[in-house]
């Protein structure tokens, strides 16, 4: 059966279960189910779809594609079979996994599914061009036939006559038959050829020997490997370089075509968790993580570090956060990139840019807790950037910065949602790295390597972090996000309630019981210092806090206002000295720009100023009873009289009080897009429009016309005028017309025409010479006739 005519006899639903499982094939949509079998065979499509495949269901495509001609479900049955009971380890194995049934009937199901396997069970083949795609299946080489291809034909001639003489055909095809049955030749080697071959057996069947292209024969061999080339049981593929055909090979194997299989995933070990003890270890984390994110922000609209030259965060700045916001480094790294990648955090500013929350994160932070968190966690499962590879160095040796554009890998989505699959698959398990590492490397093959074993390390460790894991098991809300699920209504239950008030207490502390609600969070945070952290905040109030407030606008009586609203306790006398005395101090000296002056409506308290040793460097210089210049900048002078014991302010130049820190600064910025799939695949109404379109555009294409000839004869020639007012009427009527041509050459062709629409000087019309709808420009249509 052709593999086309396999594809356009499944029925709607197989086709629906064919472009959810592979919606590369339908990105476009062919025309026809033909185009369709064709991008199904393309070798980037099957490379593709045999990265998904598990262990087992590769080895049966591997065990398919060693066979050339059709293999029936049993003789398939056999040969997956023994791989299953064989090896050290069949005993240690569980029952199923030593079973091809069912196991064998659901991989061949999925690959039927898949467009990979083809066929009834009698006659099972592999999709075309899937064997091109499998570079030596199963650790196999390749055949005799190509492996020796390079070879001269003298040489094989000589090969064939010392292995298999008197034998009829070329050198080529004695040789190949005689390795189809190569127990003679394998007997006849000695112990140490022999003891060379078993290396090559099971893979890799490749292998490097000097001098490897050098013409050695049967009787002259006196190395092992010599005895090897002489027979044929090796092939020369270079002048270093040797390999093992797969004939030998396979009779090497005794009839098995993999060592060991197991036809189920391999257990995962690790620590039990209590389920309701993780999943609200999993909820503190993630509230945890979302207050960093709001305070990095927070921190980054005052004081916004800047940008590098070569885009990116700082190493400086990166400490910088870290110790504000007392977190490790590597936290701080994962805090700043998913900010980033949810759009919470952009480039902007000036001229070298700044990084700067964006007007998205106004939005973002007035929305529920579970709902933030959601969006923080979606991104970090989805997102392409590796936070983890922040302090690490690239190919050049440079440093790998914060948000640079080198912490990019394709392959991090997709490694995050199979880890996290993993550990969905183990309810209440904390499972170690390592039978993480084994089941990956079950469930996905072809897709290993020291990257992929790194980010497996960043994925279960920021997993942790962001909240998704709870003391390494998987959370019921982080269940939710991995399935697609609503995650916010699983954490919302779980978090903590947000507390509105504090407990001020005599030596000038505020104690939060609890997790403050984000306006009393960031009016705290402006007002004192954070003392501790943990179950309980500790804030402290100082006099530079005090003034801190006082210069982002609010009013000594506000302050008190402020606290006793939101104390559980009575305000201490001595915060209301505190407040009541910076307040009074605070303002009465002005400084503006002179370069700067200053400004006070008590001369006495300008006399002490300038009778101050300490403001001998500012230059100070007495303009009137009220007023003193300096030639110091306003916000040195500012910062110098601070240092003196003074609460100066500074104003513009209209004489108006600058408030300080009040306006946060914001850049524009978006969320990247982010495609997220459907944990089912494809969307069902995407794949069900995508199969009417190629049944539709199929059965156009079985049922179109073969070309015709053209009429004999002189070609049609007429007026401008006569030709388009026939060809309006053969719209009209829905008749068939003969047209004179002239092509890009200026040639005169006929053609015979069914016109549709005329628009913008073009003829759109069937063309029955060409089989083949055209477009026309009507300046060189020369006439018109009729049929």
């Amino acid at each position: 059966m052709e593999f086309t005519e396999w594809i356009r006899g499944r029925t709607d639903e197989q086709l629906r279960a064919l472009v959810s499982a592979r919606p590369e094939l339908i990105t476009p949509v062919p025309a026809h189910l033909e185009g369709l079998a064709s991008r199904a065979a393309s070798p980037s499509a099957i490379g593709r779809v045999l990265d998904r495949l598990d262990r087992f269901t590769l080895a049966v495509v591997e065990t398919l594609a060693v066979r050339e001609e059709p293999i029936s479900k049993d003789a398939l049955r056999d040969l997956v079979g023994k791989a299953l009971a064989s090896g050290d380890s069949a005993r240690q194995k569980p029952a199923e996994g030593r079973d091809p049934e069912p196991a064998l009937s659901t991989a061949l199901d999925r690959l039927r599914d898949l467009a990979l396997v083809y066929g009834p069970d009698d006659a099972l083949e592999l999709g075309p061009g899937v064997r091109k795609v499998l570079d030596d299946p199963a650790g196999l080489g390749p055949r005799a036939a190509d492996a020796f291809r390079h070879h001269a034909p003298e040489q094989l001639d000589e090969m064939a006559d010392d292995i298999a003489p008197g034998t009829p055909g070329s050198g080529k095809e004695r040789l190949a038959a005689a390795l189809a049955r190569p127990a003679a030749l394998v007997e006849s080697v000695s112990p140490e050829a022999r003891a060379a071959l078993d290396q090559l057996v099971w893979g890799p069947p490749t292998g490097r020997v000097p001098n490897a292209r050098r013409e050695v024969r049967v009787a002259s061999a006196r190395s092992p490997i010599e005895e090897l080339l002489a027979r044929g049981l090796l092939a020369a593929t270079g002048e270093e370089s040797v390999t093992l055909p797969r004939e030998v090979g396979l009779f090497l194997r005794a009839g098995r075509v993999h060592r060991d299989l197991l036809a189920v995933p391999p257990p995962l070990t690790g620590a039990t968790r209590d389920t309701s003890l993780a999943d609200r270890t999993a909820a503190g984390q993630a509230f945890s993580f979302v207050r960093a994110v709001e305070e990095l922000c927070e921190r980054w609209s005052v004081e916004p570090p800047g940008v590098l030259r070569t885009g990116g965060l700082g190493v400086r700045d990166l400490k910088r956060t870290a110790g504000e916001l007392d977190l490790p480094e590597w936290v701080t790294a994962l805090v700043v990139e998913v900010a980033h990648a949810a759009g919470l955090i952009a480039a902007g500013g000036g001229v070298d840019g700044e990084w700067l929350p964006t007007s998205g994160y106004d939005l973002w932070r007035v929305r529920p807790t579970a709902d933030r968190w959601t969006t923080l966690a979606a991104t970090w499962l989805h997102m392409d950037r590796v936070p983890g590879l922040v302090g690490e160095r690239d190919d050049r040796d440079r440093p790998l910065n914060a948000l640079h554009t080198d912490l990019r890998r394709s392959s991090a989505p997709g490694v995050r949602a199979a880890a996290l699959g993993v550990l969905a698959a183990a309810p209440g398990l904390a499972p170690d790295r390592d039978s993480v590492l084994e089941r990956l490397a079950w469930e996905q093959p072809r897709r290993r390597g020291p990257l992929r074993e790194q980010l497996v390390d960043f994925t279960l460790r920021e997993a942790e972090q962001v909240g998704v894991t709870g003391l390494g098991a998987l959370s019921g809300h982080g269940r939710a996000l991995v399935e697609g699920g609503d995650a916010a209504e699983a954490l919302a239950p779980l978090l903590p309630e947000p507390v509105d008030h504090v407990l001020l207490q005599a030596d000038l502390t505020a104690v939060a019981p609890g997790p403050l609600t984000s306006e009393l969070n960031r009016w705290m945070t402006l007002t004192a210092d954070v003392e501790s952290k943990g179950g309980a905040t500790v804030y402290r109030f100082s006099e530079s806090s005090i003034r801190r407030a006082l210069d982002a606008g609010h009013g000594g009586e506000e302050l008190v206002a402020m606290l006793a609203r939101h104390s559980a306790t009575p305000v201490p006398q001595a915060l209301s000295y505190l407040v009541t005395d910076v307040a009074r101090r605070h303002g009465r000296i002005r400084v503006g720009t002179a370069s700067a002056y200053v400004r006070c409506d008590d001369p006495a308290l300008l006399d002490q100023i300038t009778a101050d040793r300490r403001s001998a460097a500012l230059r100070l210089r007495r303009l009137a009873p009220t007023v003193i210049a300096s030639r110091s900048s306003r916000a040195a002078l500012v910062d110098s009289l601070r240092a003196m014991g003074y609460a100066p302010v500074a104003e513009s130049l209209d004489g108006d009080v600058i408030i300080s820190q009040l306006e946060s600064r914001r850049t524009e910025g978006v969320a990247p897009a982010r495609a997220v799939a459907s944990p089912n695949g494809l969307d069902p109404e995407v794949a069900a429009a995508a199969v009417r379109a190629l049944r539709a555009g199929d059965a156009a294409h079985l049922a179109r016309r073969e070309p015709v000839d053209a009429p004999g004869g002189q070609v049609p020639r007429g007026p401008a005028t006569a030709t388009i007012s026939a060809l309006q009427e053969a719209i009209k009527q829905g008749v068939r017309v003969w047209i004179g041509y002239l092509d890009s050459q200026g040639n005169a062709t006929s053609r015979i025409l069914e016109p549709a629409r005329m628009e913008g000087g073009y003829l759109t019309a069937y063309d029955e010479t060409r089989a083949a709808v055209h477009r026309f420009a009507l300046h060189r249509i020369t006439g018109v006739a009729g049929l």
